[in-house]
């Protein structure tokens, strides 16, 4: 599965629109596409708050969308896209799907399990390793997450100053 720098681009401009998704609903935006034969098969974006499911990460509704599709658990040949490092649940789920290779913008310092905080994906003692490659569109992706996080403590300053003012009222 070798994707030009192109194709790449292509295919996280695909996750970055996922990301949207979560981003137009509040939620941490992450995106996240899986390709197989030049075709996307499987979409996700976080949806925990709209779904109140914890477990409703990007790469988890990806990986349940392209099951469905190919009417398989097992997702050889394939390549998942996402925006950010996969968390350690991520990660795991992306071993036992069988999926070969990952590609993501972004590195997640606090939370990721597929190179940062820890090595998942290509942990020798697991029985299915994962090809990783990062970086691709990788100031995008960070600066989708960058932009909300700091927006949310925005709010949270602005509805702080409210509140004392309401308080000296």
């Amino acid at each position: 599965m070798d994707y030009t720098a192109q194709e790449k681009e292509y295919f996280m401009r695909e996750a970055l629109k996922e990301a949207e998704k979560s981003l137009a609903k509040e939620e941490i935006p992450i995106g996240c596409v899986i390709v197989k034969d030049g075709k996307i098969i499987g979409r996700g974006h976080n949806a925990r708050e709209e779904l109140q499911q914890a477990i409703m990460h990007a790469e988890i509704m990806a990986i349940k969308e392209a099951n469905q599709r190919e009417g398989n658990w097992r997702l050889l040949d394939t390549t998942l896209f996402v925006t950010i490092e996969p968390c350690v649940m991520c990660s795991g789920a992306i071993g036992l799907a069988r999926i070969p290779q990952v590609i993501y913008g972004a590195a997640n310092q606090k939370f990721g399990g597929a190179g940062s905080l820890y090595d998942i994906l290509t942990d020798a003692r697991l029985n299915h390793r994962v090809e990783v490659e990062t970086g691709v569109l990788e100031a995008e992706c960070a600066a989708i997450m960058q932009d909300f996080f700091r927006k949310g403590r925005q709010r949270k300053k602005e509805a702080k100053r409210l509140a004392k003012e309401g308080l000296e009222e």
